[in-house]
């Protein structure tokens, strides 16, 4: 393909003729995988600035380069933008075809992940071929493929897009994270449909405000989303529902309100626990739907329901949609249950790791816990500092607490701990401070009774444990899942 004709129709001003004779191999963001006939992106970051390997990708074959105006490029066509990574984004978006058919997006602090893949199980038991791209990876029928982070990078996107659709997948559910919002990483591909879940604290150390979160989360409804496609919006009368709601219908997209207010579109009626889940009914277009969600939590019902806005949008059967949601299977890493102890307790993996998800988790597993619920959790270094002393005073409802390290990073392991301790009360006999994970998880298994429940939050999903910063940082082995079962096993329990 010629750059020229890309550019044309990307919207970018041709500003070289010899642009129309430029043939286009690829793209890249990465110097080191540049090959003849690249379109290389060079954008500033936190930790790398792409501008500085300009002339290395130049060298590799780059045939032209997206970089801030007055950045030298030399031996390549500068194609110059005020915001190179949305112009790259732009122009990628053009390259990389065909793309699925039916494509939605879910934005929000919590409940991205369940909710995408929760879509993806609906649409693939309502017969369609589907996907979902997000903290888990690329996830397909027959399994997950990493991407290492919840919103990669534009050009892995939108090359996974097309690989999708060149294998058949016809539909396909993403995460739109807030970093991958804002830095332009996650769009160029039509939207049928997008959702949002909830909005809280988190990735202050990033965004810096909770309105630049927000505005960075918004940009999928007032950019991403286009006019007359639909908002599915989780409202439990919250302000930031209602403002997704107002930027939506002035975008001219239609609405579809889920919750359990007045007005919903889909509306949930009640909502009652059981031992193994949850029995919800909910109404929608004037029919009534009573099912066995076989998950528990409140926030596992209503990332369930924004799925079944988002499959129905997109136009799914309702009643086969409903359906599909009483015979939904657990998202890995959220409210997993690893295993029941010899003693008869359940332990429970979770994802959490800020104060209202903490929260919620707790709040989901509070109603079947008979004795006393017991919490492992900490908080990752090098990020919002802020949260921790919230995610203490979330934890001390819980009956026993271990605060533990997370993902330390960079930071002084201790120090993450004690800032966490200070919104948690000083009693021994209740909380516990113990760095190492795995003698953590031990403890906390070795403590439940018969009905009791523990709960492990904070990595959920995650393979591994990161230990330092840039040349020095290191991964180590640990899956929580794992790690229960091996304490649980070593103490002669079986999952």
């Amino acid at each position: 393909m010629k750059l020229a004709r890309l550019l044309n129709e990307a919207g970018l001003p041709v500003t070289d003729g010899a642009a129309a004779d430029i043939p286009v191999s690829g793209f890249a963001i990465d110097h080191r995988k540049i090959a003849p006939g690249t379109v290389f992106g060079a954008f500033q970051g936190a930790a790398f600035n792409g501008e500085d390997y300009i002339a290395a990708a130049v060298s590799a074959g780059a045939v032209a380069v997206v970089a801030r105006a007055g950045v030298p490029v030399e031996g390549a066509l500068h194609i110059a933008s005020d915001n190179p990574r949305a112009a790259f984004a732009r122009l990628a978006a053009r390259f990389f075809r065909p793309v699925p058919g039916t494509i939605v997006a879910v934005t929000g602090t919590n409940g991205k992940t369940s909710t995408v893949e929760m879509t993806r199980q609906i649409w693939r038991m309502c017969g369609e071929r589907a996907a979902s791209i997000g903290t888990l990876g690329v996830t397909t029928p027959d399994g997950s493929q990493a991407t290492g982070l919840t919103s990669p990078d534009i050009v892995t996107f939108l090359s996974n897009m097309t690989g999708l659709a060149r294998e058949g997948f016809t539909h396909v559910a993403y995460e739109a994270s807030s970093h991958g919002l804002d830095q332009h990483r996650s769009e160029g591909v039509p939207l049928a449909a997008a959702g949002f879940t909830s909005f809280s604290r988190d990735h202050l150390d990033y965004h810096g405000t909770m309105e630049a979160y927000f505005a960075a989360k918004l940009r999928l409804f007032t950019d991403l989303l286009q006019p007359h496609a639909c908002a599915v919006v989780w409202d439990e009368g919250q302000d930031w529902s209602a403002r997704v709601i107002d930027a939506a219908g002035q975008r001219g997209c239609r609405v579809l309100r889920v919750g359990p207010g007045d007005g919903a579109d889909l509306l949930l009626r009640s909502r009652e626990t059981t031992q193994l889940g949850q029995q919800i009914e909910v109404e929608h277009a004037g029919q009534t739907y009573r099912l066995m969600l076989p998950l528990i939590g409140a926030y596992q019902a209503a990332n369930a329901l924004v799925a079944a806005g988002l499959a129905i949008a997109t136009g799914a059967d309702p009643a086969r949609v409903f359906d599909a949601v009483g015979r939904l299977q657990p998202v890995r890493g959220r409210l997993e249950r690893a295993l029941i102890t010899k003693t008869g307790a359940p332990v429970y993996i979770d994802y959490a790791h800020a104060a209202d998800a903490l929260a919620a988790a707790i709040a989901a597993l509070r109603p079947h816990t008979a004795g006393r619920l017991i919490i492992v959790f900490g908080a990752g270094g090098d990020r919002d500092q802020g949260k921790r002393f919230d995610m203490g005073k979330a934890a001390a409802v819980a009956d026993f607490v271990i605060v533990t390290d997370d993902n330390p990073r960079g930071e002084d392991p201790a120090a993450i701990r004690a800032a966490i301790l200070s919104g948690l009360p000083a009693d021994p006999a209740r909380v516990r401070d113990i760095g190492d994970r795995r003698e953590a998880i031990a403890l906390a298994i070795a403590k439940a009774g018969r009905d009791d429940i523990v709960l492990i939050a904070g990595k959920g999903h995650e393979q591994g444990q990161i230990i330092g910063r840039g040349d020095a940082v290191r991964v180590l082995p640990f899956d929580d899942v794992a790690v229960a079962r091996e304490c649980a096993a070593a103490q002669g329990d079986k999952a």
